[in-house]
């Protein structure tokens, strides 16, 4: 692997976690006059923490800020016309910096909106049929994290036959 791409994997990977670094589950609290989701409820940083302490409205902010987290960082690798490998590297970054914040002391949320996020910037389809599949199970079973484990597990036969027996569904 030559020089060029090792620096070109480094920036995206680095600005991808950068901003998956972002909590928009503290901010949108911290806007709201909600109680700080660290330290009230299930104590984790995530959309369905938020709905519990603040409702709808800030869950949705919520759920859409960390799916933005993860769009962007991959959406503007594949807009340039990156090698897998670099769009693969944004999207893991953005990813680990949902997980392991470094603003907020390395302890983030569950990553699961901010996977979608990805999952649409790769492949919209996919991501709407994953999404489905996981307001399904949540709405059937009325358990997050069930539907977001279900869905996970899920996820690379979607992405089987989506991309074939390829690097970009592995």
């Amino acid at each position: 692997m030559d020089t060029q791409i090792i620096i070109t994997i480094s920036i995206f990977a680095l600005a991808g976690y950068l901003l998956g670094s972002i909590s928009t589950a503290i901010i949108t609290c911290k806007l709201m006059g909600l109680p700080d989701p660290r330290t009230d409820g299930s104590k984790n940083p995530g959309t369905t923490n938020v709905l519990r302490l603040g409702g709808k409205k800030a869950a949705a902010i919520t759920l859409a800020g960390d799916m933005i987290k993860g769009l962007i960082p991959a959406l503007i690798a594949t807009s340039m016309d990156m090698p897998h490998g670099v769009v693969a590297a944004a999207g893991l970054g953005a990813f680990l910096g949902h997980l392991f914040p470094v603003f907020y002391g390395f302890k983030g949320g569950k990553g699961v909106a901010t996977a979608a996020g990805i999952i649409f910037a790769l492949h919209w389809p996919l991501g709407l049929a994953l999404g489905a599949l996981w307001m399904v199970m949540a709405l059937g079973f009325k358990i997050s994290s069930l539907a977001a484990l279900t869905t996970a597990a899920l996820m690379p036969l979607g992405a089987f036959y989506v991309f074939g027996n390829a690097p970009a569904a592995w």
